[in-house]
């Protein structure tokens, strides 16, 4: 079975998109891959709309421990340099370069810390 946040996954579309489309809470994985080998209309558009500037999904991998997550990106995300777990303290990352400045960005996914260094 695959639950509907799976099946976003898969189908590389927003959470809200498919409960909006009457994906259910659990399906089968042979369904869902009918609806992605044979999308029906509203997915085969949202398909052809992708302009491929933002993902819908991305993986955020821990820098210290490699603990994974797929989260949708947000608009205010910068480019991380590092992606922490909030178990992990700031002094496991390596230093930054002596001419940068390091930032930390809380809320990134569920339980993890972008952390960017970047110039003064």
């Amino acid at each position: 079975m695959v639950t509907r946040r799976e099946a976003a996954l898969r189908l590389d579309i927003p959470l809200e998109m498919a409960q909006r489309h009457g994906i259910p809470t659990r399906m089968s994985d042979a369904e869902l891959t009918d609806i992605d080998e044979n999308p029906p209309p509203w997915l085969a558009q949202s398909r052809a709309n992708r302009t491929g500037r933002k993902p819908v999904w991305v993986q955020l991998t821990c820098d210290i421990c490699g603990a994974t997550e797929a989260a949708r990106p947000k608009k205010w995300w910068p480019e991380f340099t590092f992606i922490t777990c909030t178990d992990h303290s700031a002094d496991e990352l390596p230093s930054p370069a002596p001419d940068l400045l390091r930032a930390e960005y809380d809320g990134v996914g569920s339980h993890f810390i972008g952390v960017v260094d970047q110039a003064s």
